[in-house]
């Protein structure tokens, strides 16, 4: 299958994810928070994130971005509650690994993310797909940061 063929199946399904993205808005008291921004378009995700018993017990976000960047925000908005840190950067390893070096498509929780194959070819959009994972790791890093310093 080409990647024209690839870009004409997935578009609707992006176009469906862009636009029903889950888990918008604010926590009260998070335990991270990020925004994170791609230089090259100017999009920008905001993550908020709860950490109990070292798993993501709630998650919301912020997205002004293209649909492709939408799209990958709304399958981590789908995915993230629930998982361990350590989860969430595997599967920005792996969605990093599909779009630049050419690795099979996340499975598990991420497995949706292959919807965004046929951006393989434009790493001109590779940040803003990869904009709401990259938030989300950094704002865990500051939730166990935190429950780091606040460990008696």
């Amino acid at each position: 299958m080409s990647d024209q063929d690839l870009l004409q199946l997935y578009s609707t399904r992006i176009l469906a994810l862009a636009s029903s993205i889950p888990r918008t808005g604010h926590l009260d008291d998070p335990h991270g928070a990020a925004r994170k921004r791609a230089p090259l378009c100017g999009s920008t995700v905001s993550v908020e994130v709860r950490l109990e018993d070292g798993r993501i017990s709630d998650f919301a976000q912020d997205v002004r971005a293209c649909a492709l960047g939408q799209a990958a925000a709304s399958v981590v908005g789908s995915a993230v509650v629930g998982l361990r840190p350590e989860e969430v950067r595997q599967g920005r390893q792996a969605l990093w690994s599909m779009l630049r070096e050419g690795a099979a498509s996340p499975d598990g929780p991420w497995a949706d993310l292959i919807v965004l194959l046929p951006a393989r070819d434009h790493p001109n959009r590779h940040g803003s797909i990869l904009l709401a994972l990259d938030a989300t790791i950094e704002a865990l890093d500051q939730a166990e940061a935190r429950k780091k310093t606040a460990a008696p």
